[in-house]
C-alpha cells in the first residue's frame, strides 16, 4: 500500500508527506465507496474531536516513517 512500496524518504517533511497520504489511503481502504466519503466529509470536517483523530492517525504513520528513516 506504500506509494513506491518504500517508507524511506529523502527528508523528515517527505515522510510527513508520506504519513498523510498513507492517513488517506486507509481511510479510502476503510470506506471504499467515494461517494459515502463525500457525503461525510462535512460532518467530519467540522467535528473537533474527529480531525484530532485523524491527526493521531498521521502522527502514528509519521512514526512508522521516523523509525524506518532513523530520524
Amino acid at each position: 500500500m506504500e506509494p513506491n512500496n518504500t517508507l524511506i524518504t529523502d527528508t523528515p517533511e517527505e515522510g510527513r508527506a508520506l504519513a498523510v497520504k498513507l492517513s488517506r489511503l486507509i481511510i479510502k481502504a476503510t470506506q471504499p465507496d467515494e461517494a459515502a466519503r463525500n457525503r461525510m466529509r462535512d460532518i467530519y470536517a467540522n467535528d473537533p474531536a474527529m480531525l484530532i483523530s485523524i491527526g493521531q492517525v498521521v502522527a502514528t504513520e509519521f512514526s512508522t516513517i521516523a523509525a524506518a528513516n532513523n530520524y
